[in-house]
């Protein structure tokens, strides 16, 4: 069944009407953690059926929330023959960091994708733990937030072959969890509005993320990134951008500029894509100090937050400007309230001050631990146009940079060298090696993951890869990292 085009988050709108929404372009999908995992699915088949059905009543409620789309996305949109899948073959085993899927079509049909296909990762750890111990499953899964969480994970026990568990809704009670700690979060910031939940990409499902938006609107907050939730909540749609829009400009000043002169609406300035200190606050605050009175932000993400934030009070103050502050990424009570005690020490208004929460809110008051963090799940654009690209992120933010260009994936047959060896399409099978994401299906097994080392496990790139790696570092780094 087709999906809503409202599945998915607020900025992906906004940045496909700040970029170019036809462009070809790669995203590829990987588990960054987890140990060797299972895939239970056709995942060609299962990606054809997230792709959403376009309604005039969609783009008119759109536009009534400052996301008024052109006709370039409304035409990349519609161009669902143009999308080309790799992926891995149902039941193969993968390994953390390889790319087992990758996705080219036009920008934004690609793009679009990505907060229901995250998702992705809570079948494969029902399937992986289902086929180590089925026992421990069934406890894991004794109590599930929603009956479309329990169909999903019934559906992909049948899928590799184990027999069902028992499993038990409790809706009640996950919107009681989820009420109590976007609770505890108001009182901590003591003003709802300065509150958005952005947990889409941190949930099994829609229906569970629905349960969660009820349960945040009744603790008085009232934006989300999720569209579709919006529109059926009556609550406000809110993003303006993401790593990919970066990635595409190749630069953080481009970037920028790109979104604030498409766009009449604020913008958001992400700082981490190359490095939040040397790259991201400087373009960021040169943007915001030819018009300070804009209402523009900035938003930490990854790395040392605290000494970011620090950095940035200081140098707005210095330049004379007062951009908005947005922390998210791993958000929690505890550190909310680090960064309140932080903003009244540095004298910081709490009106210019928000606060955005995915996991805290969605995935942490779950019954379960299959959680997107506990596999650090990833949608990462690779290529854009004929440009590969690469998200490097703050050097403390360890194992984010992603991998660019077309990846495929090779698996070792004979000899010694890494496992999985990550390649470029087109590229000649490297010896020893077979193109895993050319293989035919097989039974989902963990046979063969038993006993390998963290070594073994380790990805390594075909040397087209590594060149590709390099020449991007040094672009963008030409005097080191």
């Amino acid at each position: 069944m087709p999906q809503s085009l409202l599945a998915t988050d607020g900025y992906k709108f906004s940045m496909a009407e700040a970029g170019w929404p036809l462009r070809k372009e790669t995203f590829y999908y990987s588990h960054r953690k987890g140990g060797p995992q299972v895939m239970p699915l056709d995942l060609a088949a299962w990606v054809k059926s997230l792709l959403p059905e376009p309604q005039p009543d969609d783009y008119a409620f759109l536009a009534r929330h400052d996301y008024e789309m052109g006709v370039g996305f409304k035409a990349a949109i519609l161009r669902k023959e143009r999308l080309s899948v790799r992926a891995i073959p149902r039941g193969a085993l993968f390994l953390p960091r390889e790319p087992i899927l990758t996705i080219t079509g036009p920008s934004a049909l690609v793009s679009w994708l990505e907060p229901v296909l995250l998702q992705l990762n809570y079948r494969v750890q029902v399937a992986t733990q289902a086929l180590q111990d089925r026992e421990a499953l069934a406890r894991t899964l004794a109590t599930v937030s929603c009956e479309e969480e329990k169909r999903i994970a019934l559906e992909t026990l049948d899928q590799v072959g184990v027999r069902a568990v028992s499993i038990q809704v409790d809706s009640e009670g996950y919107l009681r969890r989820v009420r109590a700690q976007v609770k505890e979060l108001v009182d901590i910031v003591e003003d709802p509005s300065r509150i958005f939940e952005v947990g889409l990409r941190a949930a099994t499902c829609l229906e569970q993320h629905s349960l969660a938006l009820r349960a945040c609107q009744e603790a008085g907050v009232q934006r989300t990134s999720n569209v579709g939730g919006a529109r059926q909540l009556g609550m406000i749609p809110v993003g303006t951008m993401g790593h990919e829009h970066v990635q595409r400009y190749g630069s953080d000043d481009a970037a920028y500029r790109a979104m604030h002169e498409r766009r009449p609406q604020r913008s958001s300035y992400l700082l981490d894509t190359y490095d939040t200190l040397t790259s991201g606050i400087p373009a960021a605050f040169k943007l915001i100090s030819e018009e300070p009175q804009g209402g523009d932000s900035i938003r930490f993400d990854s790395g040392n937050k605290k000494l970011q934030y620090l950095y940035a009070v200081t140098r707005a103050r210095d330049l004379g400007i007062k951009p908005v502050i947005i922390l998210e990424d791993g958000l929690d009570a505890q550190m909310t309230r680090e960064f309140e005690e932080l903003r009244k020490q540095v004298g910081w208004e709490p009106t210019t001050q928000f606060y955005g929460y995915g996991g805290h809110i969605v995935a942490r008051t779950m019954s379960h631990a299959l959680t997107r963090d506990r596999v650090a799940a990833i949608y990462k654009l690779s290529c854009s146009g004929a440009t590969p690209v690469m998200k490097f992120g703050n050097e403390l933010a360890e194992g984010k940079q992603s991998v660019p260009g077309t990846p495929v994936l090779f698996r070792r047959r004979t000899g010694t060298g890494p496992l999985g060896l990550v390649g470029q399409a087109g590229e000649a099978t490297p010896q020893g090696y077979f193109p895993l994401m050319e293989s035919a299906p097989s039974t989902p097994t963990l046979v063969g993951s038993e006993g390998l080392t963290p070594e073994e496990q380790r990805i390594g790139y075909t040397a087209t890869t590594q060149a590709l790696v390099d020449s991007i570092t040094r672009r963008h780094f030409p005097q080191g990292r």
